[in-house]
C-alpha cells in the first residue's frame, strides 16, 4: 500500500462498506452478560487463581525482567512446566509469553525451507503464519478430511526429510474437533512430526479435561508435540509446548519466539499453577459448561437442526457480514454480548455468532439468550 494517507482512508471505508471493519470494546456495561469469552471454566476470577497471583506479585514483582534464558526463568516457571508435563501425560513442557509464540515457535524450529507441511485449511491465525515464516513448502488439506491429510503426505517426494503435520485440536471458530486418530495414523506412516494445537480442548474435553489427547485416548507416541494455552479455559495468560526431552531441549535451543523474548511473569506462572490444580479439583466446571452447551444447542435445535459440536465453542452461522452484525446489536439490545465474527476470521458467506458457554453460567441466561436468538433471527 502507498505512504497516502488517502489509500489507507480508502481502504478504511471499503471494510466499513463490507461491514468487515473491526472496533475495540473498553470493557462490559453494567448487567450484559458475556458469552463470547474463552474463560470456559469460569477460573479468570477464581479466589485461588488471583490470591495466587497476589501472592507471587508481592514476592517476585510484577515482570520477569528477562528472557528464560538469561534471568526471566524462576521457580514458578519451572514447577508450572513440571506439572503441565505431568498434566499432558508427556516427558517435559516448555513456558512460551503467547499461544501465537508457542505455535510459531515449535512450527519454527522444527521446519526451514526444504521441509513440507500439510496443514488443516481451517488452522487458527497463529500456525497458518508459523508456516508461513518457515518458508517451508504447505500443502493445505480439506477441513478435517484426513484421508485428504493422508494423500498429500503420501504422495510426498520421498527425498522430503522434514514432514509436518499441523492442526488445531479444537478448532476456535467452529468448536469442532479435529480427527485425531486418523491424523496420527498418517503422521506415524509418513515419519511427519504430527504438531496440535489444543488451546480450545484443555480443561473442557475429555473425560478429565485434558484435553481432545484423552478424548480419543491417544498419547505421546501419537501426539509427539502438544501446545495448549493458559487464556482460555485456565482463566490466565500465556501458553506452552509438551512433548519429549528431546524436543523441548531442541526448542530452548532452537525456537526464536522462546529464545529472543521476556519471559511470562512469575506472577502469572503462579495463577496458572492455582487454575491447573482448580480444573482437576472442581471437575463440576468442566461437567456443567458442557451441559450448558448441550442446553444452548437443543434450545436452537429447531432454528438450526444440523449438528453441533460437543464443545463449548456454539457457532450459529448466519453467513452475511451485515446480518451478523445486526443479530449481534439486537442480542445486546436484550443484554447478552455476542461478538460478530467476520471474514477473514472465518471464510467468506460464513459471518456468525460465536457463542462460548462459561461455567460462570447459568441455565436460565442460557435459556433467555435463547429466546433473544429465536427473536433476532425471526426479524
Amino acid at each position: 500500500m502507498q505512504r497516502d494517507p488517502a489509500a489507507l482512508k480508502s481502504a478504511l471505508a471499503e471494510l466499513e462498506q463490507r461491514h468487515l471493519r473491526r472496533t475495540r470494546r473498553v470493557g462490559l456495561r453494567a448487567g450484559l452478560v458475556n458469552f463470547c469469552s474463552n474463560d470456559y471454566l469460569g477460573l479468570s476470577v477464581h479466589p485461588e487463581v488471583v490470591s495466587a497471583f497476589q501472592e507471587a506479585a508481592s514476592k517476585y514483582g510484577v515482570g520477569s525482567g528477562a528472557s528464560h534464558l538469561v534471568t526471566g526463568h524462576g521457580p514458578e516457571h519451572e514447577a508450572l512446566e513440571e506439572e503441565l508435563a505431568v498434566f499432558t501425560g508427556r516427558e517435559k513442557a516448555l513456558v512460551f509469553s503467547t499461544g501465537y509464540m508457542a505455535n510459531m515457535g515449535v512450527i519454527g524450529a522444527l521446519a526451514d525451507q526444504t521441509a513440507t507441511i500439510v496443514a488443516d485449511k481451517l488452522n487458527h491465525a497463529s500456525l497458518i503464519d508459523g508456516c508461513r515464516l518457515t518458508r517451508a513448502h504447505s500443502l493445505r488439506y480439506r477441513h478435517g478430511d484426513a484421508a485428504h491429510a493422508r494423500e498429500l503426505l503420501t504422495t510426498l517426494d520421498p527425498s522430503i526429510e522434514t514432514r509436518l503435520l499441523v492442526t488445531d485440536g479444537v478448532f476456535s471458530m467452529d468448536g469442532d474437533l479435529a480427527p485425531l486418530p486418523e491424523l496420527a495414523r498418517a503422521a506415524r506412516e509418513s515419519g511427519a512430526w504430527l504438531i496440535v494445537d489444543d488451546a480450545h480442548g484443555l480443561g473442557v474435553v475429555g473425560s478429565s479435561g485434558r484435553g481432545v489427547c484423552e478424548q480419543f485416548n491417544l498419547g505421546a507416541q501419537d501426539v509427539p508435540a502438544l501446545v495448549g494455552t493458559f487464556g482460555k479455559a485456565f482463566g490466565t495468560f500465556g501458553a506452552f509446548v509438551a512433548g519429549d526431552m528431546d524436543l523441548i531441549e531442541f526448542l530452548i535451543q532452537k525456537s526464536r519466539t522462546y529464545i529472543y523474548t521476556t519471559a511470562l511473569p512469575p506472577a502469572v506462572a503462579a495463577a496458572t499453577r492455582a487454575a491447573l490444580r482448580v480444573s482437576q479439583l472442581e471437575s463440576w466446571r468442566r461437567e456443567k459448561v458442557l451441559a450448558l452447551a448441550q442446553r444452548f444447542r437443543r434450545g436452537l435445535a429447531e432454528v438450526f437442526p444440523e449438528s453441533r459440536p460437543g464443545t463449548a465453542i456454539q457457532p450459529v452461522i448466519v453467513g452475511d457480514a451485515g446480518h451478523a452484525l445486526a443479530i449481534s446489536k439486537a442480542l445486546e439490545e436484550k443484554g447478552f454480548l455476542v461478538t460478530a465474527i467476520r471474514p477473514p476470521t472465518v471464510p467468506a458467506g460464513t459471518a456468525r455468532l460465536r457463542v462460548t458457554l462459561s461455567a460462570a453460567h447459568e441455565e436460565h441466561q442460557v435459556d433467555a439468550l435463547v429466546a433473544a436468538f429465536q427473536e433476532a433471527l425471526a426479524a
